[in-house]
């Protein structure tokens, strides 16, 4: 993926009077027909609010759940009220996606209004990126805007396959994410630290291959930690570990070696005999971990010799946490070395892009997110942009 010029934006975009089909991420989390977390719906609405503004009839697409077929459980309905009172503008909702319903919504719009579509998931064909179905889509709309990054590895009908039939252009949000990125992996300034944490280095293997080939520093942290530092001959007692890649591990090490990549392992952990918040925990050397005990975080040293290189590094790309995070004491590392990140970036010496669910959490448990240059609410999309892949629903918006 190049930088962000590369791709038409709403700067090239003519919406007045025109019917914009705008596919969203409008995948929040719901509890008692509440939505317990914003974001997704607060990272759209500049591009919402600018079409609206500009006199384009804002039609909205997205998807919400895994349904298999029709699920009132997962109706878009609810999601419309929540979104017209962060809009601070009625938003109409249509009971269907595609067919008369939809065309009858549409006609009724005038320019700057806004309506939400039923969950495009409701067809099976939007998976398939289905001819027929994108073309239904397309008779919607003039213009196409893609402003849901997360769903942007998948090539389906609303993500990709509308991109060819109309023209398509990034929203807002997606060009944000898009600028982002190529700040941080394209032309960064170096050098570059990355942070990989999370369970298991089975499913960061790609990741791991495509960065240490373009970073300088690659920090590796939380249970996927425990399987190099057990390659290297250390007794990580029944701390998570993936035994079976030992020989994966030691051939990342040598990858590293010859790019001139830095991997940085913790030297120290909390290590504990059960899985449990507040669990009786001690501090001790990688070469000390008993038989009955597991590593459930990165220990103090670990912590400080990341921040010592935090301090060297111009860029940071952070994905997965140094421990469990989500059980106090065992986010003490994670907390530390995300205060640290988000103190340079607020002094400008750190451009720093975080992405993945589990880090989005966690830099939240830390207070921090907001003092970071960019996070990412894209889960696979971010992992799958770290591993170096092309991202369909990014590439059809290419000029």
């Amino acid at each position: 993926m190049s930088e962000a010029s590369a791709f038409r934006t709403l700067d090239d975009a003519d919406v007045a009077n025109k019917r914009v089909l705008v596919r969203v991420d409008l995948n929040v989390p719901v509890d008692n027909g509440k939505v317990t977390d914003d974001t997704r719906i607060q990272a759209v609405l500049p591009t919402i609010r600018e079409i609206s503004e500009k006199g384009g009839k804002v039609i909205l697409l997205a998807h919400f759940g895994r349904p298999k077929g029709e699920d009132p459980t997962l109706s878009l309905a609810p999601i419309a009220g929540e979104v017209a009172s962060r809009l601070g503008k009625p938003v109409a909702f249509a009971p269907a996606t595609i067919g008369p319903v939809a065309e009858a919504a549409v006609a009724k719009l005038q320019p700057g209004d806004v309506l939400l579509l039923e969950n495009t998931r409701f067809d099976k064909r939007e998976e398939k990126n289905d001819s027929d179905f994108v073309a239904a889509l397309a008779g919607l709309g003039d213009l196409y805007v893609n402003d849901a990054f997360a769903t942007a590895h998948r090539a389906h009908a609303s993500t990709e396959g509308l991109a060819h039939k109309l023209p398509a252009y990034a929203g807002r949000c997606m060009q944000e994410e898009i600028e982002a990125l190529a700040k941080a992996l394209e032309k960064p300034e170096r050098p570059v630290l990355a942070v990989v944490g999370g369970a298991k280095v089975s499913s960061k293997l790609e990741l791991l291959g495509n960065l240490v080939a373009k970073v300088d520093i690659l920090v590796i942290g939380g249970g996927m930690a425990n399987t190099f530092l057990a390659a290297q001959g250390k007794d990580v007692g029944k701390s998570l570990c993936e035994h079976d890649l030992a020989g994966t591990a030691r051939e990342i090490l040598e990858k590293a070696k010859a790019a001139g990549c830095e991997v940085v392992l913790p030297v120290d952990a909390l290590a504990a005999t059960e899985f449990k918040a507040n669990a009786p925990h001690r501090v001790a050397s990688v070469d000390d971990i008993k038989a009955d005990e597991m590593m459930l975080d990165a220990g103090p040293a670990s912590a400080a010799n990341v921040v010592a290189k935090l301090k060297t590094a111009r860029t940071v790309v952070w994905n997965g946490p140094f421990g469990a995070f989500e059980l106090p004491p065992f986010d003490t590392a994670t907390v530390a070395v995300a205060k640290a990140a988000a103190e340079l970036t607020d002094a400008g010496k750190l451009l720093s892009v975080a992405g993945g669910g589990d880090t989005v959490a966690a830099l939240n448990h830390a207070g921090v997110a907001d003092h970071f240059t960019y996070v990412s609410t894209a889960g696979g999309a971010f992992l799958e942009w770290l591993e170096g892949k092309a991202l369909p629903g990014v590439e059809a918006l290419r000029r």
